[in-house]
């Protein structure tokens, strides 16, 4: 006699074939790739260094294989390593020039990409005994400036912020000349001026917006908007690389999306 399955235990059936099924493991979807698995050492501006500390925690999750070394310093100090044959597979700079400098040399494997902004600010001691204000104040007998060395890119950039700040409305027609007497070090690279001055040893600094977040020990204070001096940031994949197509990929990765979202959780602005 052929057996009829009640309604009953029809639906009892389903039910257990249906949590059969869901006890089966459902293999999970890997997290495809950006690039090849590859060891990369990333030469990058020091002005990147808190947001490059989670940009390597979160490539590296998503690039199963691949591990990123980053080494900081000024723009200028990097390029010139690179030219002397240092073993970078990314070179992120603070500006433009540098990047250009290696590409015009034929040390990059393609040209240069932009990668994120950033504007200016100038910082004082959180307790700020100079008791600074305004920009005005850098020209003020007696304050001490801690600055950077030429040759980096926040001293050209600041230079022009600096000019830009002589011409608005009640500075002195000489505040760039008393600005500069004022200085009284100049450093190898930005992080060294928030350094110093966070520690006292000056009164004031100007540095990129993103370094003033990034420090308990320093605050900002404000630079008028026009006069300040936007900062474009570049990166390039170096040429004598053993890993171009992975450094490439961290390049793109890095200028695109996903990149971008973790640049602006540390005060970068998109690429202009």
């Amino acid at each position: 006699m052929r057996s009829r399955l009640t309604p009953l235990s029809l639906a009892v059936a389903l039910i257990v074939a249906a949590c059969a099924a869901a006890a089966t493991p459902v293999p999970a979807t890997p997290v495809p790739a950006t690039g090849p698995a590859a060891s990369l050492t990333v030469y990058a501006a020091s002005s990147l260094i808190a947001a490059l500390v989670k940009v390597k925690a979160v490539y590296e999750a998503t690039n199963p294989g691949t591990t990123v070394t980053v080494s900081t310093d000024s723009s200028s100090a990097l390029a010139t390593k690179i030219e002397q044959g240092a073993p970078a597979d990314v070179f992120l700079s603070a500006d433009t020039t540098n990047t250009q400098r290696l590409v015009d040399r034929d040390l990059t494997s393609g040209g240069a990409t932009i990668v994120a902004g950033n504007l200016l600010t100038i910082v004082v001691p959180a307790a700020n005994p100079a008791g600074i204000r305004d920009p005005m104040d850098l020209a003020r007998a007696g304050i001490k400036v801690i600055a950077c060395g030429d040759t980096v890119p926040v001293a050209r950039y600041a230079a022009q912020l600096i000019t830009n700040l002589g011409t608005q409305p009640g500075y002195p027609t000489d505040y760039a000349a008393r600005y500069a007497a004022n200085i009284v070090s100049k450093e190898a690279n930005v992080t060294a001026v928030v350094t110093k001055v966070g520690l006292g040893e000056g009164d004031a600094g100007i540095v990129y917006a993103t370094d003033a977040l990034a420090s308990t020990r320093v605050r900002p204070i404000v630079v008028p908007e026009r006069a300040n001096i936007p900062a474009t940031y570049s990166g390039v994949v170096v040429r004598a690389s053993r890993n171009v197509a992975a450094g490439a990929a961290f390049l793109a990765w890095f200028a695109g999306k996903d990149g971008q979202a973790v640049l602006a959780g540390f005060g970068f602005r998109p690429p202009p």
